[in-house]
């Protein structure tokens, strides 16, 4: 789950991160012109007015402006509310007091599946895209990987600083940043987040650092163990992919994509291999799916419900691996489920392997359903199941 930038320096200030005064939520124009009166009265000398939404480039895109009086931030509000940045509508602004800002920093903490560990990011360029700094000048970019022994009870010090100085921050705020980082850490463990980003990071006049900005994504399948992060799921500002929201209400592990090749299989490893495989053949696929252990005509009319109310979707991919659930019982799951949704248009492409997998496709071949096509092979299906959505698009 994503933070918008207000929610992510909530999160930071729980955990030590320095970020400046904190500032109003508006979703209104009204609401914006009565947070920059408070601000301006408390002797604020400018205001900031940021859309709130899950997306990089909003200052590029016209989403952040610097105000210094109250008809200016009502003419802000009033660009910035309703703003499309990126196929993402603003529907919440945040207004904080401007900050002084004498050099701005890179730095973030996220989660390396690759290596298996925690990476630390930290650059003297900050206030920019991270992805181009390193393409353009990779000296600039300093990355520490952090290994589990090594972050027990917490980032060691000693390493923020190593950090810090690699990057060449200057020295006047090294140890306040490595002070920083340790607490960005903390956060980042405490709160069982994937990423957690300050861009910029900037040094005041008077050598403070403070995250002006923040990124935060929490683990979803965490989330049992933190009851408060459904505070963050707030209506309106940039919520959750529709399908996803019911999905995660059915209890199912269902992510959008963007293809148009629906996509069903129980077990996320084989699911991601299926999306692969839609991708060697040509196609996209358009979300993951995990229907999970069992395979009963209830399981798969819901699953196959969500999947196919997705306009996006021309073709579905079915693809079943049966060790304890059989394949017979799979066939007859598929089966009583189009009993159950009656007419669709998409095709369905189901591939059954493992235990009982011949009987299974037998059973699918007799009923000689038109929208079932049974393919004993992973590759065969795709290639069926992108032709298939090629030929309905």
């Amino acid at each position: 789950m994503d933070l918008v930038e207000f929610q992510g320096k909530q999160l930071f200030a729980r955990h030590g991160v320095p970020v400046p005064p904190p500032g109003a939520v508006a979703r209104t124009v009204e609401e914006a012109v009565s947070a920059a009166e408070a601000i301006l009265g408390d002797g604020a000398s400018a205001v900031v007015v940021k859309a709130q939404v899950k997306v990089g480039g909003r200052g590029k895109a016209g989403g952040v402006k610097v105000v210094r009086s109250v008809e200016d931030a009502r003419a802000a509000a009033e660009a910035i509310l309703g703003l499309d940045i990126k196929g993402h509508t603003v529907n919440v602004v945040y207004l904080e007091p401007a900050s002084d800002i004498a050099e701005e920093y890179y730095l973030s903490v996220l989660h390396d599946r690759v290596n298996k560990g925690d990476l630390v990011i930290c650059s003297r360029q900050g206030g920019v895209d991270i992805e181009e700094v390193n393409r353009t000048d990779p000296g600039a970019v300093v990355k520490r990987q952090v290994v589990p022994s090594e972050r027990a009870g917490g980032l060691p010090r000693d390493i923020a600083m190593e950090v810090v100085t690699a990057a060449d921050l200057p020295a006047e705020v090294r140890a306040s940043a490595a002070d920083l980082l340790v607490a960005l850490f903390a956060a980042y463990l405490a709160e069982d987040a994937t990423l957690t980003e300050i861009n910029p990071l900037i040094r005041t006049p008077d050598d403070r650092v403070l995250a002006l900005d923040a990124k935060v994504s929490l683990d979803v399948n965490a989330a049992f163990r933190h009851g408060d992060h459904a505070e963050w799921r707030i209506e309106g500002i940039d919520g959750d992919d529709p399908l996803e929201a019911r999905a995660r209400e059915q209890g199912m592990q269902y992510v959008k994509l963007d293809g148009d090749v629906g996509v069903l299989g129980n077990g996320a490893g084989l699911v991601m291999a299926t999306l692969d495989v839609v991708a060697q053949n040509g196609g996209r696929a358009a979300n993951f799916l995990d229907v999970g252990g069992g395979a009963s005509a209830d399981s798969m009319a819901a699953s196959l419900r969500l999947v196919l109310s997705d306009p996006a979707v021309k073709s579905v991919f079915i693809n079943i691996f049966g060790g304890i659930t059989r394949g017979e019982e799979v066939a007859r799951g598929v089966l009583g489920a189009i009993e159950q949704l009656g007419h669709f248009p998409q095709q369905l492409i189901v591939r059954l392997d493992g235990t009982n997998a011949e009987e299974g496709r037998r059973l699918l071949e007799e009923a000689a359903h038109p929208s079932i096509i049974p393919s004993p092979t992973m590759q065969e299906a795709a290639a069926l199941a992108v032709a298939a959505a090629r030929s309905a698009a």
